[in-house]
């Protein structure tokens, strides 16, 4: 299966396929927790790094889990101040909050029920919870459900890494990103996973020169139907204002 998705990479994309060949077999891991857990540690990591992230996560396993991560129920009965004191702002006890209400409504369901929903089922469910935004439940789906194409365009080191890559001066934007990963499909997935390498074979000096001059796709510019009507609804008052002004100037010249 590996070798497939690399091969449709690198035939479908010479550029990330210079990537994948310094940085070698597809190694994305994937985590066994249920959603409610997922969730729960996506947002004691949010605006934190990893050591400070998992230092508050132990705490609150110590004050209401009892050794295990706590229930759904326990975070409800838990005191804002028992979460506040194991290192959680007054917003994240908000969203553990309502995660842990919405799981108990089952909004956020049990593992083996969100595997059977599509990718834009999953996001649109759990994008209800406070806090859970479509870039953490994408995480969810690459990393806890192993989707195969998944494409996190709002991901800094995604943007970043194909900055790199591709050899160009700026962050794509979303848009953009979004229309140059159509030829990865059905493995985005992948090719996200080996852009987020090319951001750190740049730093260690091995990331391979683009072999290929790089054209972006243009993002097609919606046209402004507001702006439409008024020009329009002036063509029209335009049009009426014509006569009047013939006949005016035909009273005076009389």
């Amino acid at each position: 299966m590996s070798k497939r998705i690399l091969a449709h990479l690198t035939r479908t994309d010479p550029i990330l396929g210079g990537v994948i060949r310094v940085a070698g077999p597809l190694r994305l891991t994937l985590r066994d927790h249920e959603p409610f857990q997922a969730l729960a540690h996506a947002i004691a990591h949010q605006q934190l790094n990893g050591i400070a992230a998992n230092t508050i996560l132990r705490r609150l396993v110590v004050a209401c889990g009892k050794d295990d991560f706590p229930t759904p129920q326990a975070i409800l009965d838990a005191s804002t101040e028992t979460l506040r004191a194991a290192g959680f702002s007054f917003a994240k006890v908000a969203a553990l909050k309502d995660l842990a209400a919405k799981t108990l409504a089952a909004v956020v369901p049990d593992r083996s029920t969100l595997a059977a929903l599509a990718d834009t089922a999953i996001i649109e469910r759990l994008t209800q919870v406070r806090g859970v935004g479509r870039w953490t439940v994408e995480m969810l789906l690459m990393f806890q459900l192993g989707r195969p194409d998944i494409l996190p365009v709002d991901d800094f080191g995604v943007r970043a890494g194909f900055r790199a890559a591709y050899g160009l001066t700026r962050l794509p934007k979303p848009k953009v990103l979004a229309l140059w990963g159509e030829r990865w499909k059905p493995y985005r997935s992948a090719a996200a996973w080996y852009l987020w390498r090319a951001l750190e074979l740049q730093r260690a000096g091995k990331l391979p020169a683009p072999t290929q001059r790089v054209r972006l796709p243009r993002v097609p510019r919606k046209r402004r139907k507001v702006a439409g009507r008024k020009k329009r609804a002036s063509g029209a008052a335009k049009a009426v204002a014509r006569p009047q002004r013939k006949r005016a100037r035909a009273r005076k010249s009389r």
